[in-house]
Formats: C-alpha cells, sequence, structure tokens
C-alpha cells in the first residue's frame, strides 16, 4: 500500500507540475530576480516560470482522500497534520502574487511576511499545546510555557530558512527529500505520520524533475513555505521535535549565514560572506551552481547522519 500511494502521488504531481508550468508559460508569471543578487541569475533565469510550489496542497489533498481510504487515519486527523503546510502556503502565495501583479522581485515587505508568519504559527503551536503536546523525543514532553514558545520559534524559523535556500536550481527541494527520506529511515510514526511523509517524498521527487538545472520551474514562496511546514508538522506529531534539528541542518546553516551577515554589516559594516545566504558566497567564489547543490546535499547528509547519531544516544 505504500508504494500504492507514492506511485499515484508522484504521477498526480508530475502531471500537475507540467500543467502549471504551462499555465505559468500563457499567463507570463516568471520569476523576477533580485536586482542585488548574483547577476547571472538576472540574466538567466528571468523568465523561468515560478510558483510551482502550488502543486504540493493539491498533490496533498489527494493524499487525503487516498490515505482516508486506505485507513491510514481519520480525516479530521489527517486534516490537522495538514494545517500547517497549507496555510504557511497561503503566506507564500500572497508573496508570490504581489510579485507577479506588481512585476517586482518584492512581494510582502519583511515586517508583513513575519506578521503573517507569527498570527499562523502562534495559535497553532498554541492549539498543538492544548491539543496533542509536544515531545522533545518520546516520553520526553515539555511544559506549555517552554513548548508554545519553542514550537513557534522554531516553525517561523524554519519558514525562513527554507525560503532562503531555495536560490538555486534543485538546491531546497533535494535537502527536502534526503531530510523526508532521513525522516522515514529513522522514525518509527503511525501509518498517517509515515504516510503523509511518503506522500510528501512523491511530491518533493515529481517537483525535481522540472526544478533540476537548468530549471523548469520555481516553487516559489508558496512552496518553500509549505515544506518548512510540513517538515515541523512531520516531527510534531511524530512526537520528536528535536528532529528538525538534523532535518534542517542546511536549512539552519543558510539562515545563520544570512543573520551573520546582517549582524556584521549593521554593528560591524562590514561583510563576512561576498553574498548571503550562503549558496550565493559560493557562487562569487566561482562554483558553479550545480558544484555548490551537490556539495551542499553532501554537507547536509553528512550533518543529518551525525545529528540523528548524536541524538539517539539521548
Amino acid at each position: 500500500m505504500s508504494l500504492f500511494l507514492f506511485v499515484i502521488i508522484l504521477i498526480s504531481s508530475v502531471i500537475l507540475e507540467k500543467d502549471w508550468i504551462q499555465r505559468s508559460r500563457r499567463w507570463h508569471m516568471t520569476q523576477v530576480q533580485k536586482e542585488y543578487g548574483p547577476q547571472l541569475h538576472v540574466e538567466t533565469k528571468g523568465k523561468t516560470p515560478s510558483m510551482g510550489g502550488v502543486m504540493f496542497p493539491v498533490a496533498s489533498l489527494i493524499a487525503i482522500v487516498l490515505m482516508t481510504f486506505m485507513g491510514w487515519g481519520t480525516l479530521g486527523n489527517l486534516l490537522k497534520l495538514w494545517v500547517l503546510p497549507w496555510g504557511a502556503a497561503l503566506i507564500g502565495f500572497a508573496d508570490d502574487w504581489l510579485k507577479f501583479k506588481s512585476r517586482s522581485s518584492e512581494g510582502l515587505s519583511s515586517l508583513s511576511k513575519l506578521a503573517a508568519q507569527i498570527l499562523l504559527v502562534i495559535p497553532w503551536s498554541a492549539l498543538i499545546v492544548l491539543k496533542h503536546g509536544i515531545f522533545l523525543w518520546p516520553g520526553m514532553e515539555l511544559s506549555w510555557w517552554l513548548a508554545v514558545p519553542l514550537l513557534a520559534f522554531i516553525t517561523i524559523g524554519m519558514l525562513n530558512a527554507v525560503n532562503v535556500t531555495d536560490g538555486l536550481d534543485g538546491l531546497a527541494i533535494g535537502a527536502t527529500i534526503i531530510s523526508i527520506i532521513a525522516f522515514l529511515v529513522w522514525i518509527s510514526g503511525d501509518n498517517l505520520v509515515r504516510g503523509c511523509a511518503l506522500a510528501t517524498l512523491a511530491m518533493c521527487v515529481a517537483f525535481l524533475w522540472y526544478n533540476a538545472n537548468p530549471a523548469s520551474v520555481f516553487m516559489g514562496d508558496v512552496g518553500s513555505h509549505f515544506l518548512a511546514g510540513i517538515l515541523v508538522s512531520l516531527c510534531v506529531f511524530s512526537n520528536f521535535l528535536i528532529a528538525i534539528v538534523p532535518l534542517g541542518f542546511l536549512f539552519g546553516i543558510e539562515i545563520l549565514s544570512v543573520s551573520i551577515q546582517l549582524i556584521a554589516i549593521h554593528k560591524f559594516k562590514r561583510k563576512v560572506f561576498r553574498m548571503s545566504p550562503l549558496h550565493h558566497h559560493f557562487e562569487l567564489l566561482g562554483w558553479s551552481e550545480n558544484q555548490i547543490v551537490t556539495r551542499f546535499w553532501l554537507i547536509h547528509s553528512i550533518g543529518a547522519v551525525i545529528l540523528i547519531s548524536l541524538i539517539s544516544l539521548l
């Protein structure tokens, strides 16, 4: 049954993504590159269709229908797991839509986006703690006063971390595939959690088919927010919140590089990196896009394995 779920979601996602690419080209819904980004991106990626991540929520609805009929969870429990990625995707969609309408690389302001994330994440975190409880690892439940702010901080951090990682063809989606595979191998959850992880893996594999260099489509903020949301949800509902550390290893490095750069510029008036996030630094050092993506995937895999090994000792 696992293979059946994977294959159906994979085929559905491939079809959905191909249709979206065709529609995006007709509607001229292409990526507008940031003026302050690497010049090569402005020159080569400006006509690539964007918002390909809209396929993820649609494919997740197909997964819910299949899993309900397969008896892998009640409709209510399935909806609980997907509500965060759907809400996050809605924020990302609003940002992408504003970019498209204004033909600009700037959608929601940073403050507006953060406010929207807080309005989504704080109530969600409180409800999860109230109805489900937050376990750092199985058997280690956190008190509500610690669980709510910690979960909110992790979730908002992941939303932005996956977003900044999505700057090279295949980078963020490939890292997510590695994270989901690690989750499936490492964590022994029930059919509901594992089924959702398997469905997410199928969506990601389908998207990578079109997002591999040279990309035929970009996921946009709608996609990066959705992926961050589902990674957090999987850890929460498997009662293993600390798993987000290895699963989000590369994303954490990328968002940390942005934070370091901002602090260095504002406090010391100098840069630590040629450009942030970190993958752009290596672009400006002369690494090819494929070299960066492949090496970052390897770093993510190695980091995840090491951290999983250390956590398993707890």
